[in-house]
């Protein structure tokens, strides 16, 4: 594990102290655990951004239909 200093604001600072005695943690652990999340969500969008991007392309429509031109859909 590594330490690391941050710099908070004192109205953070203050209500970061409150929170963590508040659910039994040290505002050290609690910025961890966020930063962790975040690394997570990071890598779970990743992994699902590439995932569709090697799909590749695929049909809006089955085969041998066209589409409606710009008038028919904006028609009024």
């Amino acid at each position: 594990m590594k330490n690391v200093t941050i710099t908070l604001d004192d109205e953070v600072a203050r209500w970061a102290r409150v929170w963590a005695a508040e659910h039994e943690t040290s505002v050290s652990r609690m910025v961890g655990e966020l930063l962790r999340e975040r690394m997570l969500d990071e890598h779970a969008y990743e992994t699902a951004m590439h995932g569709y991007k090697m799909r590749g392309a695929s049909l809006l429509k089955g085969k041998r239909q066209r589409y409606p031109s710009r008038e028919q859909l904006h028609e009024r």
